[in-house]
């Protein structure tokens, strides 16, 4: 009942109502997907292309020092001294001549003293950012409070930023450092490091990220203009391989060059294994986190010196590709195969994703796979609607035409995108009535058998040739036939067509009769009337049976020219509409001659033989004395 309910909604209505749908689901994957959320392997994506942008030029700003293992194997083992953490510092902005040094290390507790009034001191006179990290986890029994938070900045309420819930900082001796940058961060749900807070609200007071810190600190100019989004999007757009990095025993022994250090943006951490500061990111599943600091440092340093690439609104362009492929794809799905809709579907997939990769470095936040969901949605419903609808109406036009039109004009009238092909429309046509002359006479002297025999032999002369030349067989009439060309698909040369068919009819027709004179039976002659003009041809039939008919004037007048027949030595007959219509036959014409139920006299012509013409738009026809 529920199918039967559907096949009734007008198809036009269903595909509109996919469409819709289609449309929906691409600006709601577009629009409303949550940040950091993964849905329809939107940051997978996103991630390959990252991958694949990624380069290892040398990002010349910027010195990365690791306490790496090589490090610790020639100092000893993590922790190190505060003094010796401070003759790290001191040797990069005296010796090595940095612009500025961000720790990527918590000191949440005094040390050896010496060490903790050098380092409070480099912080509070120099170029020396320290790191604290804020936590934003809602779901802890107990909020983390280790330490005291420093650095904070009022909260106008201006700022996008990311409330935290707790945070381990450092010694509360230090709480009156102002360049202190967080190194907190909120992975997305497939644990993968891919924005970090670039400003966080705790406390009525606002906490910029570390790189940040470092830039308002010690960038030229200053970055105190860097807002953006509360989670900011690293770029990645470098490798880990694209950043200097340098061992601290390195420095700390004097081993590098200092001019390959000078005037850079210095970042010191750890990407040991041992220390544990390792994390997921696009470009690998295990990275130091002293890199996505470098990362996103680097990042940072291309908004501010505009060396990042334009912004473009990914989501309206996202948008409105899914516009344009939904609409595409409702309007040529009715008119192609179910494989040429598959192709169609996967054209437009791969030219989102081309988009995709051209977008991604131009904005962080649009979806690279909502257009694709869309199309996965009309690849699961629309084509198979499509093909449900499609077999539907092949079988009623199969079951309406199989037994009156060419298989050809069956094929053509599938792929046509007409709504309803059987509905009545006027047509110019050309209609042919084939007929027995003597029908009576021949088979009442025969047994029914031979009778039948003779009738089957006589329609097939008739039905080969119509069908041969793709006529549309209307109807027999016991010892003949109504045929006519130009409908149900219009077709220009539907006049040559019909007349070509009938040269070939009387050919049968004379094997035939040969045949049968040859076994001592009377000869057979057969009668055609051909005209064209305009008709209305369709399914005029009943609820009970489709008739596929052709009804009009030129109808009536090739059945009074085939009866006019009887009194030619011709056996084909043709009107004025038809020897008009016709670009390759000469014609005869045989005079006038008032038809019944005409009120005119019509001029009859016969074919003279089936050539081609070399100027058809020429006089054809040459007369006769009128009878």
């Amino acid at each position: 009942m529920l199918n039967t309910a559907i096949w009734r909604v007008p198809a036009t209505a269903i595909r509109k109502l996919i469409a819709v749908v289609a449309l929906a689901l691409a600006l709601g994957a577009q629009w409303l997907t949550p940040t950091g959320n993964s849905l329809f392997a939107d940051e997978w994506l996103r991630d390959v292309y990252v991958r694949w942008q990624a380069v290892s030029t040398p990002d010349s700003r910027i010195l990365v020092v690791d306490i790496d293992e090589a490090s610790m194997a020639e100092l000893g083992p993590w922790p190190w001294t505060r003094a010796r953490l401070a003759d790290l510092v001191e040797t990069l902005l005296t010796t090595y001549g940095a612009r500025g040094v961000a720790l990527d290390i918590v000191f949440p507790s005094t040390a050896d003293a010496e060490g903790d009034t050098r380092l409070a001191l480099l912080a509070r006179h120099g170029p020396v950012v320290f790191a604290q990290a804020l936590d934003y986890s809602a779901s802890r029994p107990v909020p983390l409070r280790q330490g005291q938070l420093a650095g904070g900045q009022p909260d106008t309420g201006h700022t996008p930023a990311i409330t935290a819930t707790g945070y381990i900082a450092n010694q509360p001796a230090w709480a009156d450092l102002t360049k202190v940058g967080n190194i907190g961060f909120i992975p997305d749900q497939d644990g993968a490091l891919r924005r970090v807070p670039l400003w966080s609200r705790f406390d009525g007071q606002l906490y910029p990220a570390l790189s940040l810190a470092l830039l308002q600190c010690c960038a030229t100019p200053a970055a105190g203009s860097l807002r953006g989004a509360a989670a900011y999007r690293v770029s990645y757009q470098r490798d880990w391989s694209a950043y200097t990095v340098v061992s601290a025993a390195d420095i700390l022994a004097g081993r590098i060059d200092p001019a390959s250090a000078s005037t850079r943006l210095v970042l010191v951490g750890s990407s040991s294994l041992g220390l544990g500061d390792r994390v997921a990111t696009p470009l690998a599943p295990n990275r130091p986190g002293l890199g996505v600091q470098a990362a996103m440092l680097s990042t940072l340093l291309d908004q501010q010196q505009g060396l990042a690439p334009a912004p473009w609104n990914g989501r309206l362009i996202g948008s409105l590709y899914a516009l344009i492929s939904v609409l595409g794809v409702s309007y040529a799905l009715p008119r192609l195969s179910a494989t040429l809709s598959v192709g169609l579907l996967a054209v437009l997939s791969g030219g989102w994703l081309v988009s995709a990769y051209i977008l991604v470095p131009h904005d962080g936040n649009f979806s690279t796979t909502a257009p694709l969901v869309a199309n996965a949605f009309l690849l699961a419903i629309a084509v198979p609607y499509q093909w449900q609808i499609t077999q539907r109406n092949s079988r009623h036009l199969l079951d309406t035409l199989r037994q009156y039109v060419a298989p050809a004009v069956v094929e053509q009238l599938l792929r046509s995108d007409l709504a309803d092909p059987l509905a009545p429309r006027q047509l110019d046509v050309t209609t042919l009535i084939a007929d027995m002359e003597g029908y009576t006479t021949q088979v009442e002297a025969l047994p029914v058998s031979e009778a039948a025999e003779l009738t089957r032999a006589f329609l097939e002369c008739l039905t080969g040739p119509v069908i041969a030349q793709g006529g549309t067989l209307d109807k027999y009439t016991g010892d003949g036939l109504v045929a006519f060309w130009g409908a149900p698909l219009p077709n220009p040369d539907h006049a040559d067509l019909a007349l070509e068919a009938a040269a070939a009819i009387v050919a049968r027709v004379q094997a035939l009769s040969a045949r049968r004179v040859a076994a001592g039976y009377a000869p057979l002659r057969v009668r055609i009337g051909i005209d064209s003009g305009p008709a209305f041809a369709g399914d005029f039939g009943t609820s009970f049976r489709s008739i596929y008919t052709a009804v009009g004037d030129s109808v009536n007048t090739a059945a009074r020219l085939e009866q006019a027949a009887r009194d030619l030595p011709h056996d084909i007959i043709i009107g004025a509409g038809t020897v008009s219509r016709s670009h390759r036959h000469e014609f005869l014409r045989l005079g006038e001659r008032l038809l019944r139920g005409k009120e005119k006299p019509t001029i009859l012509y016969t074919v003279v033989a089936p050539m081609i013409v070399s100027n058809p738009t020429s006089q054809r026809a040459t007369t006769e004395s009128s009878t």
